[in-house]
């Protein structure tokens, strides 16, 4: 196994002791990166975090830095927002960051708006994550009195305020447009690109940045360490150190901070510093390797590092972070169904192909899973799924504004091609696919027959 002996950059105060205190964050290097970047100009805080090759935390993966200069210059007032709803079904990473250690989170806040110009930020919490909104709460007023926050920081003529803002418990918000609607008071349905791109016309129409929880927590120790001792973790794409929220049939779930791109799949699942292991000593049947709108992988990956570039084109994604593990016990028409239920459920109605297809495929599912399915229902399934996202094939095409729709289609396609005598099993009869499955991590069982998949 590959286990390294990276630092823990953003969870090293997560077994502390009152670590979400201003006292403990002081006395362990806390806002010392803040310092060292007002000992900056702006371009230069903006050159580290290039030099760090921070790559966005929240899903896209795009370079922190890059997104950044995406700002007009001249434009004025700029906007940070910070998007904490995590609400990635087995993604809780961003929650324990902002439970256990909102200083952090807060002082990468206040980088990120001196490199950028902002002097307004906008934290936006997951309505559900109670615990999360007191915290950081608590450690606002905290950083507000100790002068972190607000006029004049550190003697400096840099000026911030940060807003809280509490979510309604909405799945679409975690898009970054759908957000900025919300945080405008309107119902969270995401914006057509172009002409809104956030970095444009974000938040009231001004220049906005949306980071993730992740991305903004690692800013701290980049700032005070350095952008190249940060890139000299990791592999070539994906440097620094990673969390990944590790759920399902394993010994140990849990969120681990590992060395991006260097650790694989199976040092994850299978470490005792990690996951542990599968239950029972059961053998593992699937997992999903980067939240529940990616692609399912299999056995045969376990030996692919935790390296964007490399799991993009395995054909799939490290997306959120979440790895949810299935163990042989699984049944995979139930955990197809229950993903897909989550997205029907969650889709905001807004395009026609997410609010008829989602519901759509939950209702088939439903129905092959309670054993009332036809020998028609697999090819109809596949069909909807084809009508929302053409082709089946990863990065996915999309009929939709967002991509909700299209994340109902990936455990279903991942399902049926792996799994089909599952679903022949349920309904009575062998079953048949004609509509071609196209994705790369879609691939047929070696016995699987030549009608499903590529």
């Amino acid at each position: 196994m590959t286990i390294t002996e990276a630092p823990r950059i953003v969870s090293s105060r997560f077994d502390v002791a009152d670590g979400h205190t201003i006292d403990v964050y002081e006395s362990t290097h806390g806002y010392e990166g803040l310092r060292a970047a007002l000992a900056k100009r702006p371009d230069e805080v903006v050159e580290e975090v290039k030099t760090a090759s921070l790559l966005g935390r929240g899903g896209a993966g795009f370079p922190a830095g890059v997104k950044w200069g995406f700002c007009p210059p001249g434009v004025w007032p700029r906007y940070l927002v910070v998007n904490g709803d995590e609400s990635e079904p087995g993604t809780y990473k961003d929650r324990l960051l902002m439970e256990r250690d909102p200083h952090q989170l807060i002082e990468g806040v206040l980088i990120a708006c001196y490199a950028i110009g902002c002097e307004q930020a906008f934290l936006y919490v997951r309505g559900e994550m109670a615990l999360a909104q007191e915290r950081i709460a608590a450690a606002l007023n905290e950083a507000y009195a100790k002068g972190y926050v607000g006029r004049n920081i550190m003697g400096s003529d840099f000026s911030v305020d940060v807003v809280l803002h509490w979510g309604a418990g909405a799945y679409i918000v975690g898009e970054e447009t759908a957000l900025i609607e919300s945080l405008e008071g309107n119902r969270g349905m995401p914006r057509l690109k172009p002409p809104f791109f956030p970095a444009a016309k974000g938040l009231y129409l001004q220049p906005t940045v949306v980071n993730n929880v992740e991305t903004l927590s690692n800013l701290p120790w980049i700032l005070r360490e350095g952008g190249a001792a940060f890139a000299e973790l990791g592999a070539e794409a994906s440097r620094g150190t990673r969390l990944f929220a590790v759920s399902g049939h394993v010994r140990q779930p849990g969120v681990y901070e590992v060395e991006f791109g260097v650790t694989t799949f199976r040092d994850l699942i299978y470490s005792p510093l990690y996951a542990g292991g599968i239950r029972d000593g059961n053998e593992i049947k699937a997992y999903i390797p980067g939240g529940s709108s990616a692609p399912w992988f299999f056995e045969e990956h376990l030996d692919l590092p935790l390296e964007k570039g490399v799991v993009d084109r395995a054909g799939s994604m490290l997306g959120s972070g979440a790895v949810v593990v299935f163990d042989e016990t699984t049944d995979v028409v139930k955990a197809a169904l229950r993903v897909v239920r989550f997205y029907a459920r969650e889709s905001c109605g807004k395009c026609t192909p997410c609010r008829e297809g989602t519901s759509w495929l939950e209702k088939i599912l439903e129905r092959i899973s309670d054993g009332l399915g036809r020998p028609s229902d697999l090819e109809l399934l596949v069909d909807v799924c084809d009508n929302i996202s053409p082709g089946i094939a990863w990065p996915p095409k999309q009929t939709t504004i967002c991509p909700l729709g299209p994340s109902a289609v990936s455990p279903i396609a991942s399902a049926v091609t792996r799994f089909r005598d599952e679903f022949a099993a349920r309904i009575g009869e062998p079953v048949t696919v004609s509509t071609p499955i196209t994705g790369g991590a879609y691939t047929a069982a070696p016995d699987a027959p030549a009608e499903v998949g590529a």
